[in-house]
């Protein structure tokens, strides 16, 4: 009589992998929700929503990985930004896989020292659920200010998909609110946590006003910062002590319709770009092993 134990198909076998993404429905277009002129547009209220966490204010401002530093090489940092846009919203997992191992390299460097103002530590799956989040908010909230209201069954989907700003680096999905009701809750109780210090500000200040670009950029200054306020909830206005009126909104209302109306006669090849010309460019820089960040 042997004396063997029964094994059942499921043991031995190595513990299945918890889902990287949340599900979307199938009949979903994220390109439809993907505007690289509102990416422009709102990406710099985004950054301030972002820093004004000092554990990522004070890592982006502090950060020793020079060869990305917004300040010191402005032009190579839009590409890298835009391209980890691009992978996490375009790309496929084999592209999101290579970026990720990409970036975490750099990550990797950024972190506090003893004595500074805050802790931080760029992997932080925490602080990426808030970057995050961040991209989220600003991806529905530049699409309603330019288009008008996203139906509900539609918002679900963006909602779900848009985890993938944070499942693309070290936020498990099980990290993102479970739904658009319990991220409310999620970004209501984030806001204890902004605070944007006056040295944090003033780095801010520096990107909002251009001022780390050649002089000709700098001529769209005014403008930059009249947009990347109307961009800004409330709370982070004041936090950067930028003025704002009844006034300064209904011209900012004016010029959102007016960019949406704009934007919705353009081909979508237009209304996508940069980010399609961003992840041809890192597939290209995969194929010929050249770096990616």
């Amino acid at each position: 009589m042997s004396t063997t134990a029964a094994v059942s198909p499921a043991e031995g076998r190595a513990p299945a992998r918890r889902p990287r993404d949340l599900p979307v429905p199938e009949a979903f277009e994220i390109t439809d929700y993907v505007s690289g002129l509102g990416a422009h547009l709102a990406g710099p209220a985004n950054v301030i929503m972002q820093l004004s966490w000092p554990g990522v204010g004070y890592g982006v401002m502090n950060s020793r990985v020079h060869s990305g530093s917004a300040m010191k090489h402005p032009f190579k940092r839009g590409r890298t930004t835009f391209t980890y846009l691009a992978v996490a919203l375009l790309g496929d997992d084999d592209d999101r896989a290579a970026y990720r191992k990409a970036v975490n390299v750099q990550h990797a460097q950024v972190y506090s020292r003893p004595g500074e103002k805050a802790e931080y530590r760029a992997m932080d799956p925490r602080l990426q659920t808030w970057v995050a989040a961040c991209l989220y908010y600003g991806t529905l909230d530049m699409r309603e200010k330019m288009h008008g209201p996203v139906p509900a069954e539609e918002a679900d989907a963006l909602y779900a998909y848009c985890s993938r700003f944070g499942t693309t680096l070290q936020m498990p999905a099980d990290a993102w609110p479970a739904d658009r009701e319990a991220f409310d809750r999620y970004w209501e109780e984030s806001m204890a946590e902004v605070r944007i210090d006056p040295e944090v500000a003033a780095f801010l200040m520096q990107l909002t006003t251009l001022r780390n670009f050649p002089k000709p950029f700098r001529l769209a200054a005014s403008f930059n910062v009249f947009v990347t306020t109307g961009f800004l909830p409330p709370l982070f206005r004041e936090a950067m002590s930028l003025p704002w009126s009844e006034r300064k909104q209904r011209r900012f209302d004016r010029l959102m319709r007016f960019l949406g109306a704009v934007e919705r006669r353009m081909p979508k090849v237009l209304r996508i770009y940069p980010f399609n010309f961003y992840l041809h460019e890192m597939r290209l820089r995969r194929r010929f092993r050249r770096p990616l960040v």
